[in-house]
């Protein structure tokens, strides 16, 4: 079962961590509801640990020509889990510099090579950046949740004229990934960002 934890906790959590100057970067996993905090909370990171780096699971769409028919159905389909981890998540974690190739879906199009040098902490956040075939590389997994309502209303503060379509479509398989894998209660802490 995972822990309740706070942002103050978690700095401290991390802090310790560093402070035992590990032979490799520690990897700190932030998965959870869109709308919960997640971008906000790696930012916030950065600034309280200058030597990081963030690896954004939103980079690793796959282009709409490579997605499986129904893939709209289909919890992950349409993420490039394996060059996510290949190009981007293995090499920070094992204290290499990052070639990062992010694939922006508004352009559609990667978008310019990156050189990310090694780092101490590693921040991999976003939806699906607990899936198992990313999880042997985190070393702390943090569940980033909100109330319903608030969800609601951040997204549509977000979104603007694109929330329908989004609710009807994203929260329905991200929903379903954190149930097909167990997500919530396989995590190390559970943040529940709703009176923020």
């Amino acid at each position: 079962m995972a822990q309740n934890i706070t942002p103050e906790s978690l700095i401290s959590i991390l802090a310790a961590a560093l402070a035992q100057k590990p032979t490799k970067p520690l990897v700190l996993a932030l998965d959870g509801r869109c709308g919960s905090g997640k971008t906000t909370l790696a930012d916030g990171l950065t600034r309280q640990f200058p030597a990081s780096i963030v690896l954004h699971t939103d980079d690793f769409y796959l282009p709409p020509a490579q997605r499986v028919r129904g893939w709209e159905k289909t919890p992950c389909a349409n993420m490039d889990l394996i060059r996510l981890r290949d190009e981007a998540l293995r090499p920070a974690y094992e204290s290499q510099p990052v070639l990062y190739r992010a694939y922006s879906c508004r352009a559609g199009a990667y978008q310019p090579v990156q050189e990310l040098a090694a780092q101490p902490l590693v921040i991999l956040e976003g939806s699906y950046s607990h899936h198992p075939l990313l999880a042997p590389y985190e070393d702390f997994r943090v569940f980033m949740t909100c109330s319903d309502a608030e969800q609601t209303r951040r997204l549509q503060a977000r979104e603007g004229d694109r929330y329908p379509d989004f609710a009807a479509r994203w929260v329905p398989l991200e929903e379903a990934y954190f149930a097909q894998h167990n997500i919530e209660d396989a995590a190390d802490f559970v943040m529940d960002t709703t009176t923020d």
